[in-house]
């Protein structure tokens, strides 16, 4: 017990760890959607937009979220709407309009020939430098991405997995696709001071990808990557602590080995099932999987022949 409670009793980790619990629960949720969509990149494009924001706002005397928020969102729209058409793919159209921006905030940075703290927290995260005003933030955003996708559940499940078909039973999927927009922005802009720009694509995939992993069920598949965010980001920040090591960087690398070992345990379980559905006729094996592949095997020279 001695082990959890030591490091509680420095504020700054209890802000660093009900901010890490915050965003763990929050990307954890989105990214089920990020995943599903075939959006893994935007989370990365969408963070390079925002810290271009920010920079414009550091230089207008806007504060962080304003700044990163606005730029964030507007390269939302216009990737959406480089992308209806079709005539443009959503990761030529990601990697234009956000590296663009990226760009336009290390120009400014260069002609400022500064880098303020708060940039810096953004680029690489800074998660024990989070204040009561930044947790207020995280706050607010969480609560209420969860109740929004709570009452869009429905119009959100359809528009991930068939558009079209949402379209033809009356949901104004435009309206779903940016209100989207703007909680995964929303998300993003939250937590980049836990993980910074550079990993924050990680942070938003990663317990969405373990949680499919473990289940092929959409409602499941939420709660099992709300439950593995939250874990990833309070473990992390423990590690950090006894390590002495980064805690951004350590709640990834966390994600990263859960993720890997998702992986192996789900290799080795498909592996089992079929060795158990393997039958003896005489000198031939043969098993029936799921997916309705038969495979047969002589005993005599050991090898396999798919019908």
């Amino acid at each position: 017990m001695q082990f959890f409670l030591e490091p509680l009793s420095y504020s700054f980790f209890r802000h660093g760890l009900l901010a890490a619990v915050m965003v763990g629960a929050l990307c954890g949720l989105i990214g089920v959607h990020v995943v599903l969509r075939g959006m893994s990149y935007v989370g990365h494009g969408l963070s390079h937009a925002a810290f271009g924001g920010a920079v414009i706002g550091f230089v207008l005397n806007f504060n962080f979220y304003v700044g990163a928020g606005v730029m964030g969102f507007l390269a939302a729209l216009l990737i959406n709407q480089m992308t209806k058409n079709k005539k443009i793919k959503s990761d030529a159209a990601i990697g234009i309009v956000t590296t663009a921006m990226f760009a336009l905030g290390i120009v400014i940075i260069s002609q400022q020939r500064t880098l303020n703290r708060s940039l810096d927290a953004a680029l690489f995260g800074n998660i024990l430098g989070i204040t009561g005003f930044d947790l207020l933030v995280i706050g607010v955003v969480t609560t209420a991405t969860m109740i929004m996708m709570f009452f869009m559940y429905r119009p959100l499940l359809f528009t991930t997995f068939d558009n079209e078909a949402a379209q033809i039973f009356g949901i104004k999927t435009e309206v779903v696709q940016l209100l989207f927009a703007l909680l995964l922005t929303l998300s993003i802009i939250v937590s980049i001071n836990i993980v910074g720009v550079t990993m924050i694509a990680a942070a938003l995939i990663m317990p969405a990808m373990t949680a499919r992993m473990m289940t092929d069920n959409f409602s499941t598949m939420q709660i099992y990557s709300i439950a593995i965010g939250i874990f990833i980001g309070a473990g992390g920040m423990y590690l950090s602590y006894f390590l002495n090591v980064s805690s951004g960087a350590t709640i990834v690398l966390l994600g990263a080995l859960i993720f890997s070992l998702s992986v192996l345990i789900k290799n080795i379980r498909e592996r089992n099932i079929l060795r158990a559905n393997l039958h003896h006729h005489g000198n031939l094996i043969h098993s029936h999987p799921r997916n309705g592949r038969h495979h047969t095997r002589n005993n005599t020279d050991e090898t396999v022949k798919k019908k």
